[in-house]
């Protein structure tokens, strides 16, 4: 696989008035994420696809575009968990591969099947930011669909998730939504 085709030598910036990805952090990660690709035997920390999921860049004005690196972050992540899925098969046999796709798929399965309003818990403090418990039950009604019916549900529109907000305990715990989000798409980014 191609990493220069993962990672372009260079993105886009904005407007030097509006805001972007710092470009200095993001030329770090891609450079650590290039040569632990190329080598991850010789990187002192190898860069896996859940460190892609969760890097975070300042914004900052004339930075780069986000929808280029955005897009260059999701390639990289689909790689990574390509090239996860292969050590794991490789290692333990497609078995393990497949008893560790049926425990995580178990594990989400369990919460998308709890009553609407009642998936996630609610923000603690009154005027907590919270995400629209409306818009992330119809979300788990896609993920059952993908899961249990074959329905088709990119990870690209998980990744790219946007919902309402809401305030307090009008809505779902952003953090609790969010890391339940990551583990969908590390499921599916192994599974496709």
């Amino acid at each position: 696989m191609d990493i220069q085709r993962q990672i372009p030598a260079s993105f886009d910036r904005v407007e030097r008035t509006r805001y972007g990805y710092n470009a200095k952090q993001v030329d770090e990660f891609m450079q650590r994420a290039r040569v632990s690709f190329e080598s991850p035997q010789s990187a002192a920390r190898p860069v896996k696809s859940a460190d892609v999921r969760a890097v975070s860049f300042d914004p900052v004005k004339g930075g780069y575009a986000a929808a280029g690196v955005d897009a260059a972050l999701d390639r990289l992540e689909d790689a990574l968990a390509r090239r996860e899925r292969d050590e794991l098969v490789a290692e333990g046999g497609e078995e393990a591969w497949l008893r560790e796709i049926g425990r995580l798929a178990g594990v989400l399965r369990g919460r998308l099947h709890r009553p609407d309003g009642q998936r996630f818990r609610r923000p603690s403090k009154a005027k907590a930011r919270s995400y629209n418990t409306t818009d992330v039950d119809d979300l788990c009604y896609e993920l059952i669909g993908y899961l249990e019916e074959d329905k088709p549900l990119s990870v690209d529109n998980v990744r790219r998730a946007v919902f309402r907000p809401a305030v307090g305990r009008d809505g779902y715990d952003e953090s609790q939504v969010d890391a339940f989000l990551d583990r969908v798409v590390e499921l599916m980014a192994a599974i496709d």
